[in-house]
């Protein structure tokens, strides 16, 4: 098929969902830039691995050029996904947080480097920690979101100010601007100094100063009604059927991972910010830098975006992860393109699909390096391996799982996860594909493949060799 060329659109917002998904196999995905071959190979992709619903978005050169929904918005009524279905965009929010500091910024009403203490003198290191600490996630406050699931704590509400508290009044991980280590804590601070500073809530904020000018219509920032409009979040575990995800409760996600979108939204902020309409030329420039560390070592993390190149190109990233949903918001500012990508399973690998996108854009991939704790124990194979045969078994040794994966992992859940795995017998092979850092546990994610199944398990461990989460799903 002839790839198509130049700045022609095409909006493709009909549903697309398999009769029998597990019989489907998705085409290969496309060499050039042929949009209808994409198109194929996403539907494709949504059929094979069971995707609830997927939408995409694609800018090229400045011009949106693909923009289509994918499966169903929520399972119960069946309702399709389009590209106007609002999808909860977890951390992609921190960019939109650290615009807002920025804008506050160039105003004169605040500066990155004005230290904590002048908005909460009582957290720790307040008189030492900036605004920009936080916004490079480099301030020390730990995380009080690092796990992938609604643990006891955030299926309560509670008010940003008490999260403030409870969590950035205590030790820090590391001595402020020496090291790098993701950090919830520290956006929700930053999302309050937003509304001392402004005056107002970060909801009005953020319509008045981002959403309104870019026109990004389908845009809300922690919404209280999500009926009509809003896709349904959805997990899985252990290969079980999808069930409907526990949502964080009012509070926790706020400044951190509050605003629901869609990928057309998205790019518009995308190429708003790449093309400088946001943000001035040093605020921009600071935003897109990467961290220097007090130690002299160089983290490729800017404000609310990661940073690395692909064949001498930058790229600009970030994803987001809450409960029942995932997004993968990229940037090729070089290029003045852009991939989005928002789906309401929580368990799915979205990352082949982005992956072809990026491909058609720019022809090479790399990525960032990683620093994994030192963890005691097994290596992450063997573990992961003893945590897979014990619930083929039936059998958990719960001394070696923390007290939220405890309580999370139900005798119910157990008995699911032995029917379903028991029958796949041993592995064949076992690979470690990856091992990153996330809240100061190691994350590993190990790919088992069977006779007649390829799974992959995502496990997080402390360095005292408990395991804090392990979730296996089809790859």
């Amino acid at each position: 098929m002839k790839p198509w060329i130049g700045h022609l659109a095409i909006l493709l917002c009909s549903n697309v969902w398999a009769d029998d998904p597990k019989t489907a196999k998705s085409p290969p995905a496309p060499t050039s830039f042929d949009l209808p071959a994409l198109d194929a190979y996403i539907a494709g992709q949504v059929k094979e691995k069971e995707f609830i619903g997927l939408s995409v978005g694609v800018l090229r050169e400045g011009k949106p050029v693909f923009a289509k929904g994918y499966g169903r918005a929520s399972i119960p009524d069946g309702n399709a996904v389009d590209t106007n279905t609002r999808f909860a965009i977890g951390s992609v929010t921190k960019q939109f947080i650290c615009g807002c500091i920025l804008l506050l910024a160039e105003e004169g009403k605040l500066s990155v480097n004005d230290k904590v203490a002048k908005w909460y003198p009582d957290l720790t290191r307040a008189q030492d920690i900036t605004l920009y600490d936080l916004m490079s996630h480099t301030s020390g406050y730990p995380d009080y979101y690092p796990l992938d699931f609604v643990d006891r704590r955030l299926a309560k509400p509670i008010e940003p100010d008490k999260l403030i508290h409870e969590y950035a009044t205590g030790k820090l991980d590391f001595e402020p601007g020496s090291r790098w280590s993701y950090s919830n804590t520290g956006y929700i601070i930053l999302g309050r100094i937003v509304e001392k500073v402004a005056g107002e809530a970060l909801d009005k904020f953020l319509q008045r100063r981002i959403f309104e000018p870019l026109h990004m219509d389908h845009t809300l920032f922690e919404p209280t009604e999500r009926g009509a409009g809003f896709a349904r979040g959805y997990t899985s575990f252990a290969l079980s059927p999808p069930e409907p995800a526990i949502p964080e409760a009012a509070g926790w996600c706020h400044a951190a991972g509050g605003i629901f979108s869609t990928p057309g939204d998205l790019l518009k902020w995308d190429n708003a910010l790449m093309n400088g309409t946001v943000l001035k030329p040093d605020s921009l420039r600071l935003m897109t830098s990467p961290r220097v560390l007090s130690t002299g070592k160089v983290r490729d993390y800017g404000c609310g975006l990661l940073l690395s190149r692909r064949d001498s190109q930058r790229l600009l990233a970030h994803g987001g992860a809450v409960s029942g949903f995932l997004t993968r918001n990229v940037m090729l500012p070089d290029l003045k393109s852009a991939v989005v990508l928002v789906t309401n399973s929580d368990v799915v690998d979205e990352e082949p699909i982005l992956r072809a996108i990026i491909s058609l854009l720019l022809s090479k991939e790399g990525g960032p390096e990683v620093s994994v704790p030192k963890i005691q124990g097994k290596p992450a194979k063997e573990a992961a391996q003893d945590m897979l045969r014990q619930l083929a078994a039936g059998d958990v040794d719960r001394s070696k799982l923390a007290a939220e994966y405890n309580l999370y992992l139900t005798d119910e859940k157990i008995r699911g996860a032995k029917e379903r795995l028991q029958p796949l017998g041993e592995p064949t092979k076992i690979e470690v594909e990856r091992t990153a850092e996330r809240g100061g546990m190691e994350v590993a994610r190990v790919r088992f493949t069977f006779k007649n199944a390829v799974l992959s398990a995502s496990m997080y461990r402390t360095p005292d060799g408990i395991i804090q989460q392990f979730f296996i799903n089809k790859d």
